[in-house]
């Protein structure tokens, strides 16, 4: 079981997953859209990888309100969207820690983009909005199978409602 948490509140957390046994199985933000019917999932929601197994299944979730659609910020993105260069960024904290077990940046896709906020409006087009999520709120994701997993605490301003904060996460034993 993984419970990722947002102590101070109004901070996203992009989470990736990796089947353990061979990293070409991965998160599918896709997928799961595909399998929920819905471009939101919660209490309940399977997260499925991109062979369609189950990787992760949420088991508590107390904001409900979690993004399927945007990839982890990039350096690329702050300049294309900002104008601003060598921001630091969620996909560079993802690749960074996944590294040392092997998953490449090119592996590094879509993620769970927890407690971000992103409605979509009658024409399509995204828009970020503050994250639901207060302080203490978090989210509870239990594991289908062995599992390689990375989160960050997002680095964008943008997201955050302008500005940084600490995500905290435990490890817990499952419920039997």
């Amino acid at each position: 079981m993984l419970r990722i948490i947002d102590p101070e509140g109004e901070q996203v957390s992009d989470v990736v997953a990796y089947a353990a046994d061979d990293l070409t199985e991965r998160f599918s933000t896709g997928r799961t859209i595909d399998y929920a019917e819905s471009i939101r999932v919660t209490t309940g929601g399977v997260l499925y990888s991109n062979w369609s197994r189950a990787m992760l299944t949420i088991v508590a979730d107390t904001v409900g309100v979690h993004d399927l659609l945007l990839t982890p910020c990039s350096t690329e993105m702050f300049r294309i969207l900002y104008g601003q260069e060598n921001h630091p960024s969620c996909f560079e904290n993802l690749a960074g820690a996944l590294a040392e077990f092997g998953v490449g940046q090119e592996l590094i896709a879509g993620a769970l983009n927890v407690f971000m906020n992103v409605p979509v409006g009658p024409d399509g087009k995204v828009r970020v909005e503050t994250p639901a999520s207060k302080a203490g709120d978090y989210i509870e994701l239990r594991a289908e199978m062995d599992l390689i997993v990375a989160l960050t605490a997002c680095s964008s301003e943008h997201t955050n409602n302008g500005r940084l904060k600490p995500i905290d996460f435990e490890v817990l034993a499952p419920d039997k």
